[in-house]
């Protein structure tokens, strides 16, 4: 249960990130996936992360602190093509370094949008953590756009491509920033987490 969640700060280097004394939870995905509208239904704000309709408008590491206990972090998108290369590499290496650094991180919560068929982006991001060895749970935005067969459909078919690299499945969830779906079991995995 989020009882409040402030902005803290942003910056370009996890090494001008808050002091890494609390337990940190990063939101990351393909630009215009849904992040901000999902992190401002995690926690009641309409409007804690900024919405647009221009996707790439995270572009910096943002600090969020929940209940004065944990930290949510929200990550800038990948896959943002008007972007130029220079500042694709740029985002891509400051986010890197953050996952593979930053020693307060528990977990990253990878979004995916629901509608599509498997990107290659998310395949890759989905590898690339696997490999660093970098816990994260899969999650599906905007379930509220499928009807409820197509939408366990997907899921399937994500699944299936997955078992043909990985032995265990990653843990998913289904989310709807509209209807909040999956609100109570994401909040409540961080809560076993922080509890652990």
């Amino acid at each position: 249960m989020i009882k409040e969640a402030k902005f803290i700060s942003s910056c370009d280097n996890y090494l001008k990130a808050p002091a890494a004394n609390k337990p940190e939870y990063a939101f990351i995905g393909r630009s215009n996936v849904g992040k901000s509208s999902l992190i401002n239904m995690l926690t009641n704000q309409k409007k804690l992360a900024k919405t647009s309709s221009t996707p790439g408008k995270t572009q910096l590491i943002n600090y969020f602190e929940v209940n004065d206990t944990w930290y949510l972090v929200d990550l800038p998108g990948y896959g943002f093509a008007k972007a130029s290369k220079e500042m694709r590499g740029k985002w891509d290496l400051m986010v890197w370094n953050y996952l593979t650094s930053r020693e307060s991180l528990c977990c990253v919560f990878l979004l995916i949008d629901i509608r599509l068929e498997a990107q290659k982006s998310d395949l890759q991001m989905i590898t690339n953590l696997g490999e660093n060895g970098i816990p994260f749970a899969i999650v599906f935005t905007k379930a509220d756009k499928l009807k409820p067969n197509e939408m366990m459909r997907n899921v399937a078919l994500y699944k299936q491509i997955l078992k043909q690299n990985w032995e265990e499945l990653p843990i998913m969830f289904i989310t709807s920033a509209e209807s909040m779906r999956g609100k109570d079991d994401l909040l409540g995995y961080i809560e076993s987490i922080n509890n652990g």
